[in-house]
């Protein structure tokens, strides 16, 4: 005969449940105590976490400006590898005695890398920069433990920060100090190369362009001035030899070098070629130059007349003596002479430098310009590192004073109450619903594979023939005794089940501490 389907009738279900309820008892009774034991033996993960704010610096910017400029998550990364690297746990290791149970059997790579495992950083970046900020979490097995790592931590990432900005802020302001005294050096040499320059061509310099001008022209006054005394001397000593005493002194005519007179009327000449490349003809000292030299022509050929017809009688005559007012006369007229010729010739050596320094006057000009131009550019990166420096030190000063950026702790890690790990909710409900999982699957396993009759409809379905009674099952004595005994067993059974499902319920939603506690 063929397996007959289980009916879904509601009361046949309860009906079976009542019937085949060992199956289904125990298997519950023992998924409970299997999940106290787990409840109470498997090790419980404790989280604490720290929400830490990036506050900003408490300065305006408008006044003191932040040399240490990065990305928010950046800089946490930064910080979190330098908080995290195998020195600083270490020092975590030894400082809480985290792993006191397993220490001789883990290496200490084993207890960094488990322990950097349970550290995790989060960042939550909100929409204004001021309001970013970061959340450490911290695992492990003993409550208090978690709590005094998870806020050492956040002390180390407070202290981290401080530092670090502070060393950038010192690392800028010395790069700065460095490159200002570079640029410092730079400077003074440039400095001492204008003032080489200066004093190598002082005189023809273009700020002295015009007093080398007016020294030229009183220079050329002045040559002016001595060659027209010099002109006129030289016609008194001439006055002077034509003049001579009458009484009791022979006439003596003294001759002058014709040499050099012709010398002198040759330097006239050139000086009035030098005038008119200047000047006009009609020019008043080229018209008095002019007279001059026709002057001196004229003295000159009566001198030449005079030397010779002096030369003639001074050979038939005997020679008298000259007058001492003469002899002073022409004394002082030769010395003043020599004079003005010594002062003409000084003169002229003082025109040509003068000319000379006006003709060097653009050339100095433009390696001046060139010079005056390094000068500058050093000048102004110089002021510009100088403002920058005199920045950064206010800027380290307030790192220093804790007035920049800083990260604050907004909420502490606090005695973590309940673990994370394992999760009990599930736990309850994978242990509750195996239990009956089961038992359930044993009971329909069993009614799947017997072929029997279930219900009277099932004997008129299979054998097209109508059921007129039901006979039930005669019981004795001795089976009503049997059956009362499995009724009380199965209540005392069923009860100790309950107790075991409510101190399951209780362990898994309280926890092991909480539930102890309610005993107690």
């Amino acid at each position: 005969m063929a397996s007959q389907p289980i009916p879904m009738e509601p009361k046949y279900i309860i009906d079976l449940i009542i019937k085949r309820r060992w199956i289904l008892m125990v298997p519950f009774f023992i998924a409970m105590i299997v999940g106290i034991v787990l409840a109470i033996k498997l090790p419980k993960i404790y989280e604490a976490s720290t929400l830490i704010l990036i506050q900003p610096q408490r300065v305006p910017q408008n006044y003191v400006q932040p040399i240490v400029e990065s990305d928010a998550g950046e800089r946490i990364n930064t910080l979190s590898q330098q908080v995290l690297s195998r020195t600083n746990l270490e020092k975590i290791i030894k400082d809480f005695n985290l792993f006191k149970n397993g220490e001789h059997s883990m290496f200490m790579e084993d207890m960094v890398g488990n322990l950097r495992k349970r550290i995790s950083v989060n960042i939550s970046t909100g929409r204004r920069r001021e309001n970013d900020a970061f959340s450490i979490s911290f695992q492990g097995q003993d409550p208090e433990s978690v709590m005094r790592v998870t806020n050492a931590l956040a002390s180390y990432f407070i202290d981290e920060n401080l530092r670090l900005r502070e060393a950038q802020a010192v690392g800028t302001s010395d790069f700065l100090e460095s490159e200002l005294q570079n640029m410092k050096s730079r400077l003074e040499e440039v400095e001492a190369q204008l003032k080489r320059y200066r004093e190598s061509y002082m005189g023809e310099l273009p700020e002295q362009l015009n007093s080398n001008l007016q020294i030229l022209d009183r220079l050329q006054e002045h040559l002016n001035e001595s060659q027209q005394n010099l002109s006129e001397a030289k016609v008194r000593l001439a006055a002077l030899q034509n003049t001579g005493s009458l009484s009791r002194e022979t006439t003596v005519i003294i001759a002058q070098d014709p040499q050099r007179e012709s010398n002198d009327i040759g330097q006239m000449r050139a000086e009035l070629d030098s005038m008119l490349s200047r000047y006009t003809e009609r020019h008043p000292d080229v018209v008095r130059l002019k007279a001059r030299i026709a002057e001196m022509e004229k003295q000159a050929a009566s001198g030449q007349q005079q030397s010779t017809t002096t030369s003639a009688n001074s050979r038939s005559r005997q020679t008298a003596p000259l007058s001492a007012e003469y002899r002073i006369q022409y004394t002082e007229i030769l010395q003043e002479m020599k004079r003005l010729e010594t002062d003409i010739a000084d003169t002229r050596a003082q025109i040509a430098n003068y000319q000379k320094r006006v003709e060097n006057t653009p050339k100095r000009e433009q390696e001046l310009l060139s010079l005056r131009r390094d000068y500058q550019n050093i000048q102004t990166t110089y002021d510009s590192l100088l403002e920058r420096k005199l920045e950064a030190e206010i800027a380290v000063n307030m790192e220093r004073k804790q007035k920049g950026e800083q990260f604050r702790i907004v909420d502490p890690a606090k005695l973590p109450q309940k673990p994370i790990k394992p999760d009990m909710r599930k736990l309850f409900i994978m242990i509750v619903g195996a239990g009956l999982a089961i038992g359930g699957g044993i009971i329909f396993l069993l009614e799947f594979v017997d072929n029997s009759f279930k219900r009277p409809e099932d004997i008129e379905e299979d054998l097209s023939l109508p059921v007129l009674c039901t006979i039930p099952r005669i019981i004795n004595q001795r089976a009503k005794r049997m059956i009362r005994l499995e009724h009380i067993s199965a209540a005392v059974f069923g009860f100790i089940s309950l107790v075991l499902f409510a101190g399951f319920t209780f362990l898994t939603q309280l926890g092991v501490e909480s539930t102890l506690g309610l005993l107690k």
